[in-house]
């Protein structure tokens, strides 16, 4: 049965795992499949969100209860659950301080507790998403919010923009605008609406063939797309977004909706703690391939917080758990440890009911297990798939280490 601990005390677990989200979840689950015998998860948050579905809830196709289950009912049997936040980790030492108060020490660390919102990199933000006026789908709190927003709109100009890396998959933060603009078609109010989209860097998605079709996309719904950009203030009161970019400032003014995504970075204590790369973000410094501290052997990392030198995504996430379990026990055994080849998955929505799933690694695109099936044009299937199946697929075998 699953323990939950929350006194004060002194403790020590095989593998400690930091964070109860899908790679966290995952991996303890995979550890125990395997015969790991002592792994312990600290994480603070008594719900699990499947955090994809947040996109479809800001889209009017999910409810928040829908993505949502009890921490309880998701950590594996025979893990136990330290409902308590990270403060701090002592890598030397081998050990983690929770915040309140409880060292637990470790023979094997696993860093997975995604990013946070930065705040501060956007004056402003905190103040918009409060009148209302801005919010986004990856903000839980904000996104059952997003759709009254964006339905309302029948003219005037909106703005969504897609946060510059480090994100959680970036690329998903198209999915809002285009299935806005789907849904402004379908109401025959598109035409009265300026749309504009902010994205950090100059092609949309990194893979060519995809990007001629995204593109195209954007063409056909008529969106004015901001290359090499991001939003360094916003202002609730003149309703105001001002964009930057080598090309200079832009004003966007009198804005209807403001679909702002926070910038994000790693929790401060992983740098800290030492553990970081040095960068802005702070992201857990891995060797990218292994997976494994490039200062501490027995620390690894998977996930949105850690440097693994491409986009996160869940079906990264499900590559790197695979790679990791097996590195976990091969160093204790002394044998070989497996490479993670950065493969990464990019869903995009392109409508209310079609979807581009893209599927790329370090070396460039992945070929399809079905090659007469062109990998890059948006259909339905894909899209069910997306909304539906993988959602049961998450809960009922991704997070009890079965894929």
């Amino acid at each position: 049965m699953t323990e939950t601990v929350t006194r004060p005390e002194t403790d020590h677990a095989e593998v400690l795992v930091v964070g109860g989200g899908n790679g966290g979840v995952s991996l303890a689950a995979k550890l125990l499949r395997d015969g790991a015998r002592d792994v312990a998860i600290i994480e603070p948050s008594p719900v699990h969100r499947y955090r994809p579905l947040l996109n479809y809830v800001g889209a009017g196709e999910a409810s928040p209860t829908s993505l949502e289950r009890p921490m309880a009912s998701v950590i594996p049997d025979g893990c136990r659950w330290i409902q308590d936040a990270v403060d701090a980790v002592d890598p030397a030492g081998s050990r983690v301080v929770t915040r309140r108060g409880r060292t637990v020490g470790y023979s094997t660390l696993v860093l997975c507790p995604g990013m946070v919102e930065d705040w501060d990199a956007t004056a402003g933000l905190v103040e918009a998403y409060a009148t209302g006026w801005a919010g986004s789908t990856y903000v839980p709190g904000s996104a059952p919010l997003v759709w009254q927003g964006l339905k309302a709109v029948r003219e005037g100009s909106v703005v969504f923009t897609v946060p510059p890396e480090p994100a959680p998959c970036g690329p998903t933060a198209l999915k809002p605008v285009l299935m806005a603009c789907d849904h402004w078609r379908r109401a025959g109010v598109l035409d009265d609406i300026d749309v504009t989209l902010v994205l950090p860097g100059a092609p949309t998605l990194g893979v060519a063939r995809a990007d001629e079709t995204v593109d195209a996309i954007f063409d056909a719904y008529g969106i004015r797309v901001l290359r090499e950009a991001r939003v360094a203030r916003v202002d609730a009161t003149t309703r105001e977004v001002h964009v930057t970019s080598p090309r200079g400032e832009h004003h966007l003014d009198d804005l209807a909706y403001a679909h702002v995504v926070p910038h994000y970075r790693a929790p401060r204590w992983i740098s800290d703690s030492g553990l970081g790369d040095g960068s802005h973000a702070g992201l857990v410094d891995i060797d990218p391939e292994t997976l494994r501290s490039r200062r501490y052997a027995d620390v690894w990392a998977i996930g949105d917080a850690a440097g693994i030198a491409t986009r996160s995504s869940g079906g990264a996430l499900r590559k790197q758990v695979k790679v990791l379990a097996h590195n976990i026990a091969a160093a204790a055994h002394g044998t070989k440890l497996k490479a993670y080849d950065g493969l990464t998955v990019m869903p995009v929505t392109t409508s209310r009911r079609r979807l581009m799933l893209v599927e790329a690694d370090r070396g460039g695109p992945r070929p399809r297990r079905a090659p007469l099936v062109d990998p890059f044009t948006p259909r339905r299937f894909t899209w069910l798939f997306d909304r539906y199946a993988l959602p049961q697929i998450y809960f009922r075998r991704i997070l009890r280490g079965k894929v």
